[in-house]
Order: structure tokens, then C-alpha cells, then sequence
């Protein structure tokens, strides 16, 4: 085994510039999801793996699994639905439905390691449990409209699909219900092998080369919503599942509008799938133009999962925001945080104004700044200024015995040069003055 100090293949570390992009995620999501009414709520990393077992279709073969010291069987956890279904079940008795949740933490999934899919990964999820309502599935497309608008995205789509359209496709193309399941996992990996792709895979299963026909012309679809909508009810005549699908989509878009989602900021795409076979009903992904990730979050209506815990029916629907999607994408278009923790840095001018400059850094932090200062009182100014600019802190105090006896400091733009003075208890007006400047 190598001595070389390495972390764990598909687990990366954050180094603080990542990590400030990745707190600004995460504080831009959770002021949203807030500013909807969703409550936080945290889960264990470990469950018990029965648990997780039998919940994930053929995503299962990707759970991490063990035994403890005590021959218990655990799972790491591979999403926050599940251990939300579980929660739900347990504290039933404390929650008031409908109920909001967002919860954002690390899950683990045993996959291949590829751009934009880690081992260890983030999400943020929000979910509104106990509600059939196609108004909640509507604020859930609210919701993510919002929060991809407040980070800084302005080339994103929702894709809209249903369970049940999906499924009416198979069954108007001669398939019965089992082999269903199969079209939803070949559908999946559409946008991954094309096409061609698809058909094989389809036509290996026993898909006659008229029905593959059929499934490929129907999820191809595409145009405006309304469009797209009204062939599907044309295509689909007959099929009453399927047609109560597109009725509830239509009844989702108008919801969602009338909650400010643009038009351009959705689209019905028949062809979405959706991997986990818990899905139920409407289902949705946010995709970016470029560059090219995939999908940045996805989900959906799942009403049958809590039950499987709860022991009766508790609709629910909500999204999962894969957070090293969105920060690869923003890290790559240059979106988000630029430069330092700190918004100034204060100088220490020499030894016997150690205790006067401190003072002015207490005095910032206790204002609302972030304030860094050099550790040691002999730092010659010139290296401190020096370090402040590579830090890429854009301001400098400075307050020597001169300015001391005037009660005065002066701040330093670090990129203009400029100087300006100020008298030492208006420091912090006057240097929020010219930051907003």
C-alpha cells in the first residue's frame, strides 16, 4: 500500500476557495428554500441496511454496506429520500402535514467515477410531504426556478415528464406492465447512448422493431408544452392513466406559472425517466446548455415510498439538488464567490501599535466585517500589504502613530492605490461607504 498521503477515489477534498463556492451554494439554497416555509431537518449518514434495502430498483447494487463490531447490518446513506420516508414513519405523531423539509447533506453511492459524479457527494433536498395537491408539485418547480435564478444561472431548463406517460407509451406500443420497467431504464439512457442506443437495448429485451418505433417517435417529442401535451393526448387516446397524467401536468404548468416560473424555463419532455423506481408521478431535471453535466437536480412525486415505513398512504413530492453538479458547472463558468474570506485587512504599523490596531480589527468585526490581520507585531508594513493584495483582500487599515495622535485611520484600496482617511470611530461607516461605492 502506497505511504503516499492520498484521499479515497471518488471523495475529494475541498480546499478553502472551493469551499467558499460551496457555502455560497448552500446559503443561496437555504435562503430560498426558507423563504418558501421549508423547515430543516437532519438524518444520520448510517441506517440500518434494511432500511435502504428493496427502495432503489437497480440502483441498489450501488449502496455501501457493512457490518458493525456488533454484526448489526448497516448502510451508508445513498440519498436523504429514503431516510426521509423513515423519519416520517417514526416521529408521525410530531409532524403536522402537509409538511415542508429541505435537508442538506452527504450521501454514498458506489458508482464509477466520472465528471460531475463523486462517491462521496452533496445534495439539498426539498420535499412536501402529505399532499396530492398538483399545487405542491408546482411550488417544488417554483422552488427550483428560484433558487437556480438566485445563483446566478440563466440558461437552464426544467424538463417535465409523468410516470404514467411513460407508461402509457409502453402499453399503447403493445407491452404489458412488466415490461415496462425495462422502456423506463432504456429511456433513462437516452441522452447517454442515443437513439440507437436505446433501440438495441429495447429490442435485446424483446421489443418488437414496430414498438421501438413508436416508444422513440413519442419520447422524441419536442416543441412548446401545450404542443407536445395535446399529440401525447392524441397519441395516448384511450389509455385513461396516461391521459390523467397529461390532465395533471397541464394543472402543474398552470400552478407553476401563476407562482412565477417563465415559460422559458420549462419544457414537457416525454422522454425523461427518472432512474429510481420510486417514482410515481410527475418527474423533473434541471439541465444546463452548456457546459455540458447533464441533468443539475432532478425528482419528483413519490406517494407510495413513505407508506412502505408509515403503513399508510402519504403523497409526497420534492427535488434534489446535486450540489458538486452545481459546483462544477459554476466553478467552470466562473459563477459564484471570487477572492477572500476577509473584506479587509488590518495592519499591525509597528510593536507599540499592536494594541491600538487590534483594537481597530475588534472594532470592524463587531461592525459586520470579516477582518484578518497579521500575527506577527515586527511584520515590516510593505510584506503585510503584499500578503493582503495575494490574499486578494481588497482593503488595507493602516494606522500608525501619526494617525494615532489624530485619532485617525487611513484605508488602502489594494487595486487603485487610493487612500482615504477617516477618523477612527467612523472607520466602519466610512469604509462600508467605499466598499458600496
Amino acid at each position: 500500500m502506497s505511504t503516499k498521503p492520498q484521499n479515497v477515489k471518488g471523495m475529494r477534498d475541498l480546499l478553502p476557495q472551493a469551499m467558499m463556492l460551496r457555502q455560497h451554494i448552500i446559503g443561496t439554497l437555504r435562503e430560498v428554500f426558507e423563504r418558501y416555509g421549508f423547515e430543516p431537518l437532519q438524518t444520520p449518514t448510517l441506517e440500518h441496511a434494511e432500511t435502504l434495502e428493496g427502495k432503489l430498483g437497480d440502483e441498489e447494487r450501488l449502496i455501501y454496506r457493512f457490518e458493525d463490531h456488533g454484526g448489526r447490518k448497516l448502510a451508508m446513506r445513498y440519498d436523504q429520500t429514503v431516510p426521509l420516508a423513515r423519519v416520517v414513519a417514526q416521529y408521525q405523531s410530531q409532524l403536522q402535514l402537509p409538511w415542508r423539509r429541505y435537508a442538506v447533506g452527504a450521501s454514498y453511492r458506489g458508482e464509477r467515477t466520472q465528471r460531475g459524479r463523486y462517491r462521496e457527494f452533496y445534495q439539498a433536498d426539498v420535499d412536501i410531504v402529505g399532499s396530492s395537491s398538483p399545487i405542491a408539485d408546482a411550488e417544488i418547480i417554483a422552488v427550483l426556478t428560484d433558487a437556480l435564478t438566485a445563483l446566478g444561472f440563466d440558461n437552464f431548463v426544467t424538463l417535465l415528464s409523468h410516470r404514467q406517460i411513460l407508461g402509457g407509451i409502453a402499453r399503447v406500443s403493445g407491452l404489458d406492465e412488466a415490461a415496462a420497467g425495462g422502456v423506463y431504464r432504456a429511456i433513462d439512457k437516452l441522452d447517454k447512448i442515443g437513439p440507437d442506443g436505446v433501440r438495441t437495448e429495447l429490442m435485446n429485451s424483446g421489443v418488437s422493431a414496430d414498438a421501438c418505433d413508436r416508444i422513440l417517435h413519442l419520447v422524441s417529442l419536442s416543441g412548446d408544452s401545450e404542443s407536445v401535451l395535446n399529440a401525447l393526448s392524441t397519441a395516448l387516446a384511450g389509455d385513461e392513466r396516461a391521459q390523467a397524467a397529461i390532465i395533471n401536468l397541464r394543472e402543474i404548468i398552470v400552478a407553476a406559472t401563476a407562482l412565477g416560473v417563465p415559460s422559458n424555463r420549462y419544457a414537457v419532455a416525454p422522454r425523461l425517466a427518472r432512474g429510481l423506481s420510486y417514482y410515481t408521478g410527475m418527474v423533473c431535471e434541471a439541465v444546463v446548455e452548456s457546459p455540458p453535466m447533464g441533468s443539475l437536480l432532478g425528482g419528483g412525486r413519490y406517494d407510495d415510498l413513505i407508506g412502505l415505513f408509515a403503513e399508510r398512504s402519504l403523497p409526497t413530492v420534492g427535488i434534489a439538488f446535486g450540489l458538486d453538479r452545481l459546483h462544477d458547472v459554476m466553478e467552470e463558468l466562473g459563477m459564484g464567490p471570487r477572492g477572500a474570506m476577509a473584506d479587509v485587512y488590518v495592519t499591525i504599523f509597528n510593536p507599540e501599535s499592536m494594541a491600538a490596531n487590534l483594537a481597530l480589527a475588534h472594532q470592524l468585526r463587531a461592525a459586520g466585517f470579516k477582518v484578518e490581520h497579521t500575527l506577527d507585531a515586527s511584520e515590516r508594513l510593505g510584506k503585510q500589504l503584499k500578503t493582503a493584495d495575494q490574499r486578494g483582500i481588497a482593503f488595507a487599515v493602516v494606522q500608525g502613530p501619526d494617525e494615532q495622535a489624530a485619532g485617525e485611520v487611513v484605508v488602502r484600496d489594494l487595486k487603485s492605490g487610493n487612500q482615504h482617511r477617516f477618523k477612527s470611530a467612523e472607520l466602519a461607516t466610512g469604509l462600508r461607504g467605499i466598499m458600496q461605492a
